[in-house]
């Protein structure tokens, strides 16, 4: 059951001007251990704390009172909003926020160690899935992980304990460096690198300007300048200032250390690029020692508090299934082996079996022609459950064609119906093969593209509602007394070496040379016929001296039907020479299921810095799905990296957190989850802010969305109503108080001290998403704002983003830098997230709107852009504005053009007023433009309009000198894409199974092979890319249009 929504008969809602009144008492119903109930009224915004105290006070005068025994040894427990029991450990939490399905409160005594308890409970709120859920579940794989996990977790905290504040500081807030060959920053007049002039913050409130400092320079070298500089006025003192201060970016909490040079800091080299001093704070060791021993406190709580008896597990639900059909339906079964996605063998069919709720197949036996010695460790066996019906002839009628959708007509006369599919692993997670009667419930959503019905790149989960799922019983035969183990890998390599022994290496000729060559160099995407296939095997020699980075294709060419030929692979992957992370990525795709080819993977991804894995974290979460065990490398590897640096322990916590409603993944992710919470628990507390937080302006949305559609008639009303609402809601103490001082999920190095409450509204879209304004807790006076939205899927916004920055990157590495925009945004949960509000900025609509009084012509108005950059920027800003402008034009272009994102209307484009161009709202990717009546509204391939081509031509005609400067970026910036054109198809290919609405088959990705012309020469492409440049140019009019029609509807809309 979800979360009740809020509405005028919720307990637990807002205080509302909408609800009349302010249930400010509610009565509660206590049960105690003693048999004893009692009903009091109690305020809703008190702490279970709180309520637990005025509870002892009343069953003072009631019977059995001393029974009771000491307070602190009973906790409440109700059934929440999810119908599930919650321990209520954590007696800080408000009633209002706990929200109890129905206001009784039960009093039970508690069974072991107060702070492992409390830890427990803290974890299941936080990760969204309570521990006693995970308790229930009845699988050894799941307990065995639990117990491994948490051995490793303690003895991770044990590890942080002996950590000095230095190593605690540069894991929790390490700053952000750019690419080592990053373009360099000249002064402009001698092409020598730039001086920097650095504001130095002292105690929060003096200021020192250091002027000129050495973009060279570390920040040691800094600190010692600035505290001589400090010396200098007040009075000579020993200097003792060494090791007594670290430097901190003024604005939030990322801290300078390491020996780099000052350019390479990703904040001090954003400062340098737009001409604005940056501004630094000399914090006192003191200050950061006792953030560092507030963590500390916090592990010694429970590390050293340790019980012997673990909480007993609740019961898990049981429902009987019940199935009913009026009609007698034939049904069949079909089953396939998988090795990733290679079909192993024949499929195997069942016979047709008759009835209306339960078929059984008597004495029916599938067999598959492979031997059980050459079945691969990953093997999954997979299958489809499908009705067989006679065919009938076309309807005309259309009102039913979606069920259609995936009939498939297998012999004439025969129609079959998809209804359930399920898989299974053929071993076990300890290696064995399953034997028995084994129970899988289906799952009846199937992906648009299925080869046989059969989907093996579908999760090996079964279907957790299995009330209301097909349950498929199935009998595994026994094929021995003894258990078959598959062989360790020892005995692999044992194997390998015979067939060495007996067979010679063979080696190509310079003609095969040239052949392995032209199928090495095709792109991922690309198809290999058997004959190549045999020819990289034969040839695979040659491959690990000449083509090393071609492993991938290898992997393909192996028969992982043979167990000999998986035994020289293993063999040959141990003298293989170590990819480089990027090509790495793709050997975690779904087509690579081998355990060690997946742990190879992993080691090469060891050698990323964290700034690159945190730029390919988002993968790597969804191809955890692609495990079809809970113990893996990439799970370990995901754990380790991030209990080691904060920031991505906060990303991977949400990455995670977001998906834990999905059925497939819930268990995994939750198990994940529960074992990074044990492995930083300092972080427990910060976390649990954040979810608290976006919980609470999920009811402040909901009860905006609520007030919108009771006042629907009257727009005046509905905005006064709802905006006073918003603004009382906001000023609650209950609101006020979670919604402070917290680390912003955006970048957990923001500090967010208080909410603006005067600055806040909701935008007037169907969703009503909330603009929140924030103070900047570490510099005064500085607001920043985030826009949570409810109701909208931001994932596909968060893969383009995150794209954008690896293009911003890719573009630094090769010395350009086209001063991309890439926002944050992070989805939070089921349909919800938060987005990043870019400051000074402004929509181009809004920027043509202002410039004219009449919004048909807005769109006309050429000059309209340039005197908005005018009226903000003068002299040298000017120009400077002007490039920014034309760089960000630049950029985007070809970022937009590649990715295919449609949609592209004067709303969607926005200008800071320093000139930077950047797109927002990615809801259309990799071409799929919007059309109407059949006809689409977008004929261009990229956007580039006249009065864009009017600012980087600074309002000159015929400045060809600058145009001729903007196509040269934009020529530039694609063929650096195109030599990373791989890593763009595996990053996409690898979120295939995240349920993306314009990313779910490989036809999808196909748009990325024809935007960056792979396959053709670097000459042919540009040929290409400079049609579709003049293309844009050329009918740049249409673009015009409809920006007018949008700007037409705008204007009547308001």
């Amino acid at each position: 059951m979800p979360p009740a929504m809020t509405d005028l008969l919720d307990i637990w809602a807002a205080h509302s001007p909408l609800a009349g009144h302010a249930l400010d008492q509610i009565t509660v119903d206590f049960l105690l251990p003693t048999g004893i109930y009692i009903q009091m009224d109690v305020p809703r915004e008190a702490t279970i704390q709180h309520i637990k105290l005025l509870l002892w006070k009343q069953a003072q005068s009631f019977p059995l009172f001393p029974a009771l025994g000491e307070m602190e040894s009973h906790m409440f427990e109700c059934v929440n909003q999810a119908a599930v029991h919650e321990e209520l450990e954590d007696e800080t939490r408000r009633l209002c926020d706990v929200r109890p399905f129905l206001p009784v409160l039960k009093l039970v005594t508690r069974n072991c160690g107060r702070a492992e308890r409390l830890l427990d409970s803290k974890i299941g709120v936080l990760i969204g899935k309570g521990l006693h859920e995970l308790d229930a579940i009845n699988d050894q794989e799941v307990k065995d992980f639990r117990s491994k996990m948490f051995r490793m977790s303690e003895e991770r905290m044990q590890r942080v304990q002996m950590m000095t504040y230095t190593e605690w500081l540069q894991a929790c807030f390490s700053p952000q460096l750019e690419p080592t060959a990053g373009t360099a920053i000249t002064d402009g007049l001698n092409d020598r690198p730039a001086d920097l002039k650095v504001i130095i913050h002292f105690d929060q409130s003096q200021v020192r300007v250091l002027s000129p400092v050495q973009s060279s320079c570390t920040p040691m070298e800094l600190m010692e300048l600035a505290v001589r500089k400090w010396l200098t006025t007040h009075g000579p003192e020993e200097e003792t200032w060494r090791g007594q201060y670290v430097l901190r970016v003024s604005h939030c909490l990322e801290f300078l250390c390491g020996d780099n040079p000052l350019i390479q800091y990703k904040y001090i080299r954003t400062c340098m690029q737009a001409k604005e001093p940056p501004h630094l704070t000399l914090v006192h060791t003191s200050n950061v020692k006792a953030m560092f021993d507030k963590d500390i406190t916090a592990i010694g709580a429970v590390v050293t508090h340790k019980s012997s008896n673990p909480p007993l597990p609740l019961p898990p639900k049981r429902r009987v299934p019940t199935v009913s059909s009026a009609t007698r339906v034939s049904v069949q079964v079909r089953a396939g082996l998988f090795h990733g996605t290679e079909l192993l063998c024949k499929p195997a069919v069942s016979s047709e079996s008759s009835g209306r709720s339960d078929h059984t197949w008597k004495d029916s036996t599938l067999e598959f022609d492979i031997s059980v010695c050459d079945l691969p460790r990953m093997t999954r066996l997979c299958f489809a459950i499908y009705a067989v019906m006679d065919k009938v002839k076309k309807q005309k009628s259309t009102k039913n064609a979606h069920i259609n959708k995936y009939q498939t007509i297998r012999k004439a006369g025969k129609v079959h119906y998809p209804i359930a599919w399920v898989n299974t692993m053929v071993f076990d997670y300890k290696g064995q093969l399953k034997t028995g009667e084994l129970i899988l419930h289906c799952w009846s959503s199937f992906p648009d593209e299925l080869e046989e019905m059969l989907n093996p790149i579908g999760t090996i989960q079964t279907n957790p509602y299995t009330e209301n799922a097909t349950a498929l019983h199935i009998h595994f035969p026994e094929y021995s007394p003894h258990s078959i183990i598959f062989p360790p890998f020892d005995k692999i390599l044992e194997k390998a070496a015979e067939i060495l022994k007996a067979n010679d290496c063979t080696r190509g000729g310079k003609k095969f040379h040239i052949e392995l060559k032209e199928i090495m160099e095709r792109d991922a995407l690309s198809q290999l016929c058997e004959n190549e296939k045999d020819l990289i095997w034969t040839l695979r020699h040659d491959c690990i001296e000449n083509f090393p980075q071609s492993l991938p294709k290898l992997l393909l060419s192996v028969k992982w039907s043979k167990h000999e030929d998986m035994a020289q692979l293993q063999a040959l992957l141990q003298i293989w020479p170590k990819l480089c992370p990027r090509d790495a990525l793709e050997l975690l795709d779904f087509n690579y299921p081998d355990q060690y080819v997946r742990e190879y993977a992993v080691r090469c991804l060891r050698d990323m810095s964290n700034e690159e894995l945190s730029q390919y974290l988002l993968q790597l979460v969804q191809v955890l799905r692609y495990e079809p065990y809970y113990d893996c490398a990439l799970t370990h590897f995901l754990l380790e990296r991030a209990q080691g640096n904060r920031k991505i322990g906060h990303f991977l916590f949400w990455h995670l957190r977001s998906e834990i409603h999905m059925p497939a993944v819930s268990v995994q992710f939750a198990l994940i989850l529960e074992a990074y919470c044990r492995g930083s628990i300092p972080h427990i507390e910060v976390l649990k802010k954040q979810v608290e937080a976006l919980s609470k302006l999920k009811s402040v949305n909901e009860l905006i969305k609520l007030g919108t559609i009771k006042n629907a008639r009257s727009k005046t009303k509905e905005a006064m109503l709802t905006k006073e609402a918003m603004m009382t809601c906001l000023r609650q103490i209950s609101y006020s108080e979670t919604l402070s001082d917290l680390y912003s999920p955006l970048n957990p190095n923001v500090l967010l001290s208080g909410i603006n409450v005067e600055k806040c509204r909701y935008m007037d879209s169907k969703m009503k998403p909330l603009w929140i304004v924030y103070n900047n807790k570490l510099l005064g006076g500085d607001t920043l704002g985030i826009i949570f939205k409810n109701g909208d899927d931001l994932r596909q916004d968060m893969l383009t983003l995150q794209i954008l920055r690896l293009m911003d990157r890719l573009w630094k590495e090769a010395n350009l830098d086209l001063r991309i925009v890439p926002y944050g945004c992070l989805a939070t949960g089921d349909r919800a997230g938060l987005i990043e509000v870019v400051s000074s900025a402004d929509t181009i609509a809004n920027i043509q709107l202002t410039s004219s009084n009449v919004a048909a012509a807005a769109a006309f108005n050429k000059d309209a852009l340039l005197n908005w950059l005018k009226e903000r920027n003068s002299g040298d800003a000017l120009d400077r504005a002007i490039e920014e402008f034309t760089l960000s034009c630049a950029g985007y272009c070809v970022a937009t053009y590649v990715l295919g994102i449609g949609d592209r209307h004067s709303d969607n484009i926005m200008v800071r007023s320093t000139g930077q161009l950047f797109h927002i709202d990615f809801g259309h990717i990799l071409g799929n433009f919007k059309s109407k009546f059949g006809i689409k509204r977008e004929r261009v391939p990229f956007i580039l309009t006249h009065d864009f081509i009017h600012v980087i031509q600074q309002g000159k005609t015929g400045y060809t000198e600058k145009f001729g400067s903007f196509r040269q970026y934009c020529e530039e910036a694609y063929l650096i894409l195109r030599k990373n054109g791989n890593l763009f198809i595996t990053l996409f290919a690898l979120m295939l199974t995240a349920g993306l609405p314009e990313l779910t088959s490989v036809k999808d990705i196909q748009y990325l092979k024809d935007s960056l012309a792979l396959g053709k020469t670097d000459d042919e492409a540009l040929k290409q890319f400079r049609q579709k440049f003049d293309e844009a140019l050329r009918e740049s009019w249409t673009t015009k249009v409809n920006w007018m029609a949008h700007n037409v509807a705008k204007d009547n809309r308001s």
